[in-house]
């Protein structure tokens, strides 16, 4: 560019008229390389992939009223007289060793003695949530329901017929030519797959909105049996959800919070292993429940190898890769006894969002990832504060960071999720503006009591302890 600049600044007079003169001569070439470099430019501008901008999102907040401290869940599972004592103690550790705090929710339905899990209360549950987040994103963006052309929805075990999507359709009027989808059995990790569909959408629909929730459903999902692996998720899994505006119009980069980098999938479902660690059957008694394999966190270890492996070399600066690079040749070719080397991913990323699974699942990440504990303080704040609330985890602790203030323009942010399946998928944003939290941030409130001393983690052996305990019962 300087060359030409300084080429362009000693052209005279005679020169420009001897170079039009050429042209002119030489109409043929000039229309031939015109048109080669018109339709190139063409060609460019519509393969090329669209930037995807997160306009906003909500996270849903339960009322006060909806509130289930332990002695409420203990007290309440012992009058339901479904659980015998062995399976209440098993509760009772679960909890105390949980990461949740007093204050998470329940849906109404779990509130009432006995309880009421049928499919209007659970419908009940899903509106609340669904609406309560669309209703507060819908405010806060004022964008016109009318306005959306692709709808995704995601909750595992709750798919009633209409579809959730469909009861969504309904209440807002969306139009009649809305793409929408109903993502149903996918566990935690569906919120990110959710926004990979509608990433792979809005790269084919132009000008277009989309909106993604994310949600569970508590209420027809509870275990009322006494197998130990299928009550862990009665002690972890709360109500919540989110809702989120994605957009690939021009025009919202002004005022958009991120716009999405990079979305990794990992599926390991072609292992039998993988595929029955998160497996929704019947007990000995006929009931239904979610059972949890002892062996979860060697095969979330195993996915989330193969998923950093896939996402390392996108986000990662060339220094970490050449160093994992070349600790991974010395391995295979001289058969060294030398450790593999861990990428430090906090030279790509200023903020993690770990699934809130449970106090396990962020412990061994911070170790494995080598991170420091800021990095996974908003993970185990949203465990406290909201306990479990599946696949919408990721963004209450994105809530999080925002409401401390640590939101910079320019920062990454790896959001990484496991899921039944077995499944790891991560998604990185980057904040295009220094993002002030809204007025409906759900840590509005509560934020100054944050982060909160918690005991010691579980150890090693009380884990390896309490898996014995599972596997044996």
């Amino acid at each position: 560019m300087v060359v030409i600049i300084i080429e362009a600044s000693r052209t005279s007079g005679d020169d420009l008229y001897q170079l039009w003169h050429d042209l002119w001569y030489n109409l043929f070439g000039l229309i031939v390389c015109s048109t080669f470099l018109l339709f190139g430019s063409t060609v460019y501008c519509m393969t090329r992939p669209r930037t995807i901008y997160l306009v906003d999102y909500a996270c849903y907040r339960a009322p006060d009223a909806l509130r289930a401290p332990f002695s409420k869940f203990m007290k309440h599972s012992r009058l339901s007289g479904a659980f015998d004592e062995s399976s209440l103690e098993f509760q009772r550790k679960i909890l105390e060793r949980s990461g949740l705090g007093e204050e998470t929710y329940f849906p109404e339905a779990m509130h009432c003695l006995p309880p009421q899990p049928s499919m209007a209360t659970a419908r009940e549950e899903a509106e609340q949530v669904m609406f309560g987040t669309l209703d507060i994103l819908f405010c806060n963006t004022s964008v016109r329901p009318k306005d959306i052309g692709i709808l995704v929805v995601n909750c595992s075990l709750f798919n009633p017929t209409p579809s959730l999507s469909s009861m969504i359709v309904n209440r807002y009027k969306l139009r009649g030519n809305i793409l929408s989808f109903n993502l149903g059995g996918m566990g935690c990790s569906a919120g990110v797959i959710a926004v990979n569909l509608a990433k792979d959408l809005l790269q084919v629909h132009s000008n277009t909105y989309a909106v993604v929730v994310s949600t569970e459903n508590i209420t027809q999902n509870w275990y009322f049996g006494n197998r130990k692996s299928m009550l862990i998720p009665n002690c972890l899994f709360r109500v919540g959800g989110a809702a989120l505006l994605l957009s690939n119009i021009a025009a919202d980069r002004q005022r958009a919070k991120y716009k999405l980098l990079h979305v990794v999938r990992t599926h390991r479902g072609a292992d039998d292993r993988s595929f029955r660690c998160v497996y929704q059957e019947q007990d000995d008694t006929g009931r239904v429940g979610v059972s949890l394999s002892k062996d979860l966190m060697a095969i979330a270890g195993e996915a989330l190898k193969t998923n950093i492996t896939t996402l390392g070399p996108l986000v990662l600066p060339i220094s970490e890769q050449l160093l994992f690079f070349a600790t991974l040749v010395i391995r295979k070719l001289f058969n060294a006894k030398v450790k593999p080397y861990i990428p430090d991913f906090k030279l790509a990323f200023d903020h993690f969002c770990i699934h809130a699974g449970g106090r396990a699942v962020i412990d061994e990440l911070e170790k494995n990832l080598q991170l420091l504990p800021i990095h996974v303080e908003a993970s185990r704040m949203t465990l406290h504060r909201f306990g479990n609330t599946s696949s919408s985890s990721i963004w209450y602790e994105l809530a999080y960071v925002e409401a401390k203030g640590r939101m910079r323009r320019g920062d990454r942010i790896w959001q990484i999720a496991f899921g039944s399946g077995f499944k790891c998928n991560s998604a990185v944003w980057q904040a295009l503006q220094t993002v002030k939290p809204s007025p409906n941030n759900p840590w509005r409130d509560c934020i100054d009591r944050y982060p909160v001393e918690l005991a010691d983690s579980v150890t090693v052996v009380e884990m390896e302890k309490t898996s014995a305990f599972v596997s044996a019962h």
